[in-house]
C-alpha cells in the first residue's frame, strides 16, 4: 500500500528582521502555529493516526488523552480521515470542549490531570479491538512526524546555510524528540539545541541534570533545586534517570508533563551535539508572548512563548554561552560574552526558533498578562530577571 500523503502543512520559515536586529543575528521563525490544529502536534499525531488507519482498517476508532493541543490535533486528523475520535480531558481543560465537539469529537472530562485522563483513555479501549490510544508525545511515530519540520527547515534556509542553534520548548519531550531525529536525518547532529521550560513544569530540565552531564559543566542532582523523584532506567550496563515532578505549578499548562519520555531522555544523553537546558519563570514567558504579539502580530500561548524568551529578554542570549559551540569567526554582540572581535570580523550566527503554536491563548489572557507585569511587584521584578541555565541560576541586568 502506498504511503499516504501527510496531512500536515509545510509551514513558513520566516526571517525576522526585528528579532535579527535586536540580537545581531540572522533569526528565522518556524511557524508551526499555522498548522491546521494550530500547533506542531498535528505532524506526529496525524501521522500516527494515518498509520493506525492503514493497519486497522476503516473500523478504526481513535482515543486520546490530552489537556488541549494533542486532542485538537487528533480531532482535526480524525475529521479529515472520517473516523471517530474520543478525547479524554482533565476537568481543568473544559474550555477546549466546544472546539473539539465542533470538529465532531466526543469529549469526556474526567480526572484532575493528564495522567488521570490517560488512565481513563486506556481503560476505555481495553476491550475494543477497533480502538487505539493515540500517544500525545511518547512514541517513535510521533517523533518521526515532528522530525519533518527539520527537513523543511533545511530546505527553506538559504543554500549553504545551517543553523548555529535551534530553540524549542519541552513538555513531555515529543517535540525535542522530533528535533533530535530530524537533525540526525539532515546531518545537523552537531547543531546546539536550546531547550526551554517554565519552572513548575521542568521535568526535562531536571531529568537531564539527574544524569551524568559533567561534560557540559552541569551540577550534580544534589546541587540543583528539584522537588520530586528520580526514576532509574537500566539501559544496557548504564543507569539512566528520569525526574518525576511531584506536581505541575505553571501557567504554561501545555508543558505540564510530570515526567518526560524515557526514550527521548536517552536520545538526548547520547546526542553528540550540545543541548542547553533553560528554565524560566512564567513571567518571562508572559513578557515574550506580549512582545511577540506586538512584534509579529501573532498570539501564542505560554508554552510557545517560552521558546521566544531569549529573543525578547535583553541579555539572556549571551548568558546561554552558545558561542563556544559556533564555528570560528561566528558571533554577535548578543551571543558573545566578550567584545574583543570587531563587528566586521564576525559572521552573524543563524538562529532558528520553533514557534510551536498552541490553541490555549486569547486576547483576554494576554491582557491579563500585561496587567500582571505592570504591577511592578517585587516578585514580578525578580521573576523577570531570574532564570537557570544547565542547573545554574542566572540574572539579567535591570
Amino acid at each position: 500500500m502506498a504511503t499516504p500523503r501527510p496531512l500536515w502543512s509545510v509551514t513558513p520559515l520566516l526571517y525576522s528582521d526585528s528579532i535579527s536586529q535586536r540580537l545581531d543575528c540572522d533569526v528565522y521563525l518556524k511557524l508551526e502555529n499555522l498548522q491546521p490544529s494550530k500547533s506542531f502536534k498535528y505532524r506526529g499525531i496525524s501521522l500516527f493516526i494515518q498509520e493506525a488507519l492503514k493497519s486497522h482498517g476503516p473500523n478504526l476508532k481513535i482515543v486520546i488523552a490530552s489537556g488541549g493541543n494533542a486532542g485538537l490535533a487528533a480531532a482535526y486528523a480524525a475529521k479529515t480521515l472520517a473516523i471517530p475520535c474520543t478525547v479524554y480531558m482533565p476537568l481543568r481543560s473544559s474550555s477546549m470542549v466546544p472546539v473539539l465537539e465542533a470538529l465532531g469529537a466526543t469529549v469526556i472530562t474526567e480526572g484532575i490531570d493528564y495522567e488521570a485522563a490517560l488512565w481513563n483513555a486506556k481503560k476505555a479501549v481495553k476491550n475494543d479491538p477497533h480502538s487505539v490510544v493515540v500517544p500525545a508525545f511518547d512514541h517513535p511515530t510521533i517523533w518521526k512526524g515532528h522530525s519533518s519540520m527539520i527537513e523543511e527547515i533545511k530546505s527553506q534556509l538559504p543554500e549553504e546555510v545551517r543553523p548555529n542553534a535551534i530553540f524549542c520548548s519541552v513538555g513531555g519531550g515529543g517535540l525535542v524528540g522530533g528535533v533530535i531525529i530530524g537533525c540526525q536525518t539532515v546531518g545537523w547532529d552537531d547543531v546546539p539545541l536550546v531547550t526551554l521550560e517554565t519552572k513548575g513544569a521542568d521535568c526535562w530540565y531536571c531529568s537531564l541534570l539527574c544524569n551524568d552531564t559533567s561534560k557540559w559543566g552541569r551540577p550534580t542532582a544534589e546541587e540543583f533545586e528539584f522537588q520530586g523523584l528520580m526514576s532509574p532506567i537500566r539501559e544496557s550496563e548504564k543507569l539512566i534517570y528520569t525526574a518525576r515532578l511531584s506536581k505541575i505549578d505553571t501557567r504554561a499548562s501545555s508543558l505540564g508533563a510530570k515526567e518526560p519520555s524515557e526514550e527521548v531522555v536517552k536520545m538526548a544523553l547520547d546526542r553528540p551535539g550540545p543541548i542547553a537546558l533553560v528554565r524560566i519563570n512564567d513571567e518571562m514567558a508572559m513578557q515574550a508572548a506580549l512582545s511577540f504579539a506586538d512584534d509579529h502580530k501573532m498570539l501564542v500561548e505560554l508554552a510557545c512563548s517560552t521558546t521566544l524568551t531569549p529573543a525578547y529578554m535583553p541579555g539572556m542570549l549571551g548568558k546561554l554561552d552558545l558561542e563556544k559551540h559556533f564555528p570560528p569567526g561566528t558571533g554577535s554582540a548578543s551571543t558573545s560574552m566578550s567584545t574583543q572581535e570587531e563587528p566586521s570580523e564576525r559572521k552573524k550566527p543563524v538562529l532558528v526558533f520553533i514557534v510551536c503554536g498552541g490553541a490555549n491563548v486569547s486576547l483576554e489572557e494576554l491582557s491579563e498578562y500585561r496587567g500582571l507585569l505592570k504591577s511592578k511587584s517585587a516578585r514580578t521584578k525578580k521573576s523577570l530577571r531570574q532564570f537557570w541555565v544547565d542547573g545554574w541560576e542566572q540574572k539579567l541586568n535591570t
